[in-house]
């Protein structure tokens, strides 16, 4: 009996997860007429109707959001990394005053909705000249990330410190330390931000749609924006250009879903 309700549960949640892909699918082949006059798990009439995919990647402008994407993406994670590594080692590693008032400011960033500094957000950035353009949402990026310096802290804890130690003996600089040393070792831990931070900046909508309305800066999260007016949306095409957007995650899951597993296991050991 307990054999089957693990069955079971494992087969109605594959269910669930597998519906809202599979409506998607079904939704992106079929014509506006049968979108509007059939249910959701009804087939299409052709099933090698790919005009919604081709309207979605053209008129969507889907390759320039994914160029736009690639690049804040790239710059943002290598800001990531080396910044959120960098004031985690300096957090776990040294002790100065004011140390724990620091790490109570990063725990309080934490708690508080970005949505309620927006306005000082927007002025700053437009204060800085950064409106209309990708470094907005890659400072923005930046500037937000609490979640990497935790993450890069936990990984710390777990590495003696008699390696500081033994490089400081032979006349290495902290930062020597930290980058020939404690770097190299976080590897895990920078596949597992690498990965959490990837995935949502992938899908952040809110940033790029209001700090960068020039059509030329679209992102991919902004580009199925276009198919929604005032007076009704192409659904099939919206479901055909979100297809589109899945693929890459999709296949960078599938690529590095080892890393997944081993980074965020060993975080939870240390």
């Amino acid at each position: 009996m307990a054999r089957f309700l693990k069955y079971a549960s494992l087969v109605g949640a594959s269910l669930v997860v597998l519906l809202p892909p599979v409506v998607l699918v079904l939704a992106s082949l079929k014509t506006n007429n049968e979108y509007l006059t059939t249910g959701p798990f009804d087939p299409p009439g052709d099933w090698l109707n790919f005009d919604n995919y081709v309207t979605a990647f053209t008129k969507g402008h889907m390759l320039r959001g994914f160029v736009n994407t690639s690049i804040i993406m790239a710059a943002s994670l290598v800001g990531t990394v080396i910044i959120g590594s960098m004031a985690a080692y300096a957090i776990d590693r040294f002790r100065f005053r004011l140390r724990g008032l620091v790490v109570a400011l990063f725990l309080l960033a934490t708690l508080v909705p970005g949505v309620t500094t927006q306005v000082a957000t927007f002025k700053v950035v437009d204060a800085l000249d950064l409106y209309d353009s990708r470094w907005s949402a890659i400072v923005l990026f930046l500037g937000t990330d609490i979640i990497s310096i935790y993450i890069f802290q936990q990984f710390l804890r777990g590495v003696p410190r008699e390696l500081d130690e033994a490089a400081a003996m032979e006349g290495a600089t902290p930062f020597g330390i930290y980058w020939k040393i404690i770097l190299p070792l976080l590897k895990p831990a920078v596949a597992t931000v690498v990965i959490v931070k990837g995935i949502a900046m992938y899908n952040e909508f809110y940033i790029p749609f209001l700090y960068m309305p020039s059509q030329e800066l679209g992102v991919i999260s902004t580009s199925l924006y276009r198919f929604k007016g005032p007076f009704g949306a192409q659904w099939e095409v919206i479901s055909a250009g979100v297809i589109l957007v899945i693929i890459p995650t999709l296949i960078a899951f599938l690529a590095l879903q080892r890393f997944i597993y081993n980074g965020f296991t060993a975080g939870a050991g240390k």
